[in-house]
């Protein structure tokens, strides 16, 4: 697509939109590394200065595209709870259903995955402060709304929702990366099957982490 100069907030916007939804379509196609502001550019058909007028980096892109993509996240695990646990439950078997629909949730979720394993190392390497506390907000809303939920179902968790959720959502990202391996690792494990217990099942791995992680945080007594 080819755009003429913005001259109203609303094509401004427009622009905005493009350009997050060209790098959400990337990365449904390549990892966050692979993702360079030259060829976003050049999808979204503007140039590279054009597209740091709406955003000032790669990482700013990613990050707001992070806060949509949480966004989604949270509206389809509120569906997916509620069809998916009964709160009749004693604690531990309902923490389990908890884990289950949470893990499964996640890993469905493969470009959050990938953006939150990218998140403290790579995308807020370069933004300016106001990028980065204005993500870190929007994060903070969407991780207390989500604790929130969580509590919903498993009230015995109080306080500690929001760290087990947390700490949910960090697994989720630094596992991932075990489950869908680059071709070189496959190559490895193909070739010794010994190896194949480096190999995670995201979706089991997930929810064996995140059972231990609420069972863990119900405070005693």
């Amino acid at each position: 697509m080819t755009f003429q100069r913005a001259r109203s907030d609303e094509q401004r916007e427009i622009r905005r939109r493009a350009i997050l939804d060209t790098a959400a379509t990337m990365l449904d196609e390549m990892p966050v590394a692979d993702v360079t502001l030259n060829e976003l550019s050049r999808r979204v058909g503007l140039a590279k200065s054009n597209v740091l007028r709406y955003f000032d980096s790669r990482e700013a892109v990613l990050l707001e595209l992070m806060d949509r993509v949480l966004q989604d996240w949270f509206a389809e695990l509120t569906g997916d709870l509620e069809t998916g646990l009964d709160p009749a439950l004693p604690l531990v078997p309902r923490a389990e259903q908890l884990s289950a629909v949470l893990a499964r949730s996640l890993a469905g979720q493969r470009v959050l995955c990938d953006l939150l394993g990218a998140q403290g190392a790579v995308l807020e390497r370069n933004v300016p402060v106001e990028v980065v506390t204005r993500h870190k907000r929007t994060a903070l809303a969407r991780l207390t709304a989500t604790a929130d939920l969580l509590r919903r179902y498993v009230p015995e968790l109080g306080a500690a929702a929001e760290t087990s959720c947390f700490h949910a959502m960090v697994l989720a990202g630094a596992l991932a990366p075990y489950s869908s391996p680059p071709p070189g690792v496959r190559a490895a494990y193909d070739a010794d099957p010994a190896l194949a217990a480096l190999h995670l099942d995201l979706p089991g791995s997930l929810r064996s982490a995140i059972r231990t992680l609420l069972l863990g945080a119900v405070p005693r007594g």
